[in-house]
């Protein structure tokens, strides 16, 4: 069983959250007796289980144990496997002592400052127990209900929020004192008390899940049933190889992670080295040559999720800066289109179907954030803008709206890229809607309040069912015909675009930030010739599609290695 699991370490450590996956595969094995083969010379367990109730025996006669409650025989429905031969079924009750713990008064200064160590949760790291944060005095022993606890017991935590995902286990290297969260498992008969701690590590899972009472703010150990868990004791000798082979698995465990974290570190230098190599092209035609390099070698490089974001990353901030298309001379400027859109806005504005707006300042030299292509010229967000506005946030009920009811759509529906109208709040039927605020197609919508990290995010309405309202944390902005609403959009996720919007958001906590519409109006952005514009968005609806392929093609790969790590991890505890 150990040739199976040590010749398959590669594919099982592969695995999503492979090594930790491998390391519960460890201790499961060990605990069911197939990580070691068995030695028929050796003494069996139900001898050294004899010896165990003969100390238990001596122990109560003396009065230095209580009786613990008496269970009753492990019916064979209680086995949750086979034994190997030499093996027995026992519990924690029938092969130690238990302890509890307590907090001696603080306002007594004669308990504390000893040098008998008070072990809290706070105390259980990594190793063995060898100190604690507080301790206490030999008075406290003898004036309180506090128990010394031997070295070699177990300590496991028994209240606490911990307990959610996961149960600390630790050693006494010490003797001392614990308090009332911790509980003390403390063998009758010296043994390896590492073998009792593995087999609480590994029966940790089914514990958390069967034997821990949920609290609303912290978990605890129902004690008597996992005390009385029935687990199979191997014996002693067996116990000292199957402790010598974990130690030996686990540090294999440790290499392979640091293996494993030095090639991803190694592995996302070289992706980010060709990246920032792609990003220095001075023009589309040395992008092109450069891609075409990089593209040879695509299902080498970009094995990851982190890797194929770095690459869509790179691939609009090349779009936005004119790097990813060739320019066309026979384009009409950037310089003349925005002169169009100006002279638009002014017969607008003389029909009387447009107030006139707000001049916006000119671009200063320190905006301009990188140097332009031919034929490209910088101007505001808002020179694109006819029209604006915000909506409307009534009190709504907490769920979406159902068929043809109004609804008010929520910020998350305009954070991700893609507009997703499915995000709303039903409008209460008391209030009446105000359609003015209704989605239209061919909307550009922008987040006004989100976190850091989303404000200002936007989407481009292309379709959208009726009777969806604006909220008012999002700015509806009516863009002219003259430009491509989806470059728009493409610009205003560049990391040129994000960095302005961290400078001006307003707002004390990065979970709630705020842009008005002036500011969202005024950003600088690089604009194109028009035909450049729709040629960008189709290369990067390419390019983007194909990032998504390599995606999918990951995470295939990654589900058809689970299916092979699982069927090993079934053949190992068959």
């Amino acid at each position: 069983m150990t040739a199976l699991l040590t010749s398959n370490l590669p594919l099982l450590a592969g695995a999503p959250n492979g090594i930790k996956k491998l390391r519960e595969l460890i201790l499961e094995l060990a605990i069911r007796g197939k990580l070691v083969p068995q030695d028929p010379s050796d003494e069996p367990a139900n001898m050294l289980l004899k010896r165990i109730a003969e100390e238990k025996a001596r122990l109560l006669a003396e009065g230095k144990i209580k009786r613990p409650k008496p269970l009753g025989d492990i019916a064979e429905a209680e086995m949750p496997f086979g034994l190997p031969e030499g093996w027995c079924w026992t519990s924690l009750t029938e092969i130690a002592a238990m302890r509890g713990g307590s907090t001696p008064s603080m306002s007594k200064p004669e308990f504390w400052d000893g040098d008998i160590p008070w072990v809290s949760p706070k105390d259980m790291h990594d190793g063995d127990i060898t100190d604690s944060e507080l301790k206490v005095t030999q008075l406290a022993l003898e004036k309180t209900s506090l128990e010394l606890v031997p070295i070699g017991s177990i300590l496991l935590v028994g209240r606490s929020g911990i307990l959610k995902r996961k149960l600390p286990v630790q050693i006494t290297a010490v003797p001392c004192t614990i308090n009332q969260d911790l509980k003390a498992i403390s063998p009758f008969q010296p043994q390896p008390s590492n073998y009792l701690q593995l087999f609480l590590r590994g029966t940790e899972r089914l514990i958390l899940q069967e034997d821990v009472k949920q609290g609303t703010t912290v978990q605890s150990l129902v004690y008597e049933k996992l005390f009385a868990r029935p687990f199979g004791l191997p014996p002693l000798t067996e116990q000292h190889r199957i402790i010598a082979k974990v130690d030996t698995l686990m540090a294999l465990c440790d290499r392979l992670e640091a293996q494993q974290a030095d090639a991803e570190s190694a592995h996302a230098q070289l992706v980010q080295a060709l990246l920032d190599s792609l990003a220095q092209a001075s023009h589309a035609v040395d992008f092109a040559v450069s891609w075409q390099r990089l593209a040879e070698h695509f299902h080498t490089l970009f094995t990851t999720e982190p890797s194929i974001d770095a690459l869509k990353h790179t691939l609009l901030q090349l779009a936005v800066m004119g790097k990813l298309v060739p320019q066309d001379p026979n384009d009409e400027s950037a310089s003349e289109l925005l002169k169009r859109i100006t002279e638009e806005k002014a017969q607008l504005v003389a029909a009387g179907k447009l107030k006139k707006q707000k001049l916006l300042a000119e671009i200063a030299e320190d905006e301009k954030s990188f140097e332009l292509a031919t034929g490209w010229e910088w101007s505001r967000l808002g020179d694109q803008v006819i029209e604006s506005g915000a909506g409307w946030s009534p009190s709504c009920e907490p769920r979406p709206r159902e068929g043809s009811d109004w609804g008010v759509l929520k910020v998350s529906a305009v954070s991700w890229g893609v507009y997703r109208p499915e995000e709303n709040k039903a409008l209460p039927v008391s209030l009446d809607a105000r359609p003015e605020h209704e989605v239209a197609e061919g909307d550009f919508l922008v987040s006004r309040a989100n976190t850091a990290e989303l404000v200002a995010r936007s989407v481009v309405v292309d379709a959208t069912p009726n009777r969806l309202m604006l909220s008012d944390k999002i700015v509806r902005l009516k863009l002219t015909n003259l430009c491509n609403r989806h470059y728009v959009n493409l610009m205003n996720s560049a990391t040129y675009a994000r960095k302005y919007y961290a400078r001006v958001a307003g707002g004390t906590s990065s979970s709630m930030k705020n842009v008005s519409r002036e500011q969202i109006l005024s950003l600088p952005i690089a604009l194109p010739p028009l035909k450049e514009q729709y040629r960008i968005v189709a290369l990067v609806d390419q390019l983007m599609a194909l990032c998504e392929q390599l995606k999918i093609r990951l995470t295939q790969a990654r589900q058809l290695n689970e299916q092979l790590a699982s069927t090993l991890v079934e053949q190992a505890v068959a």
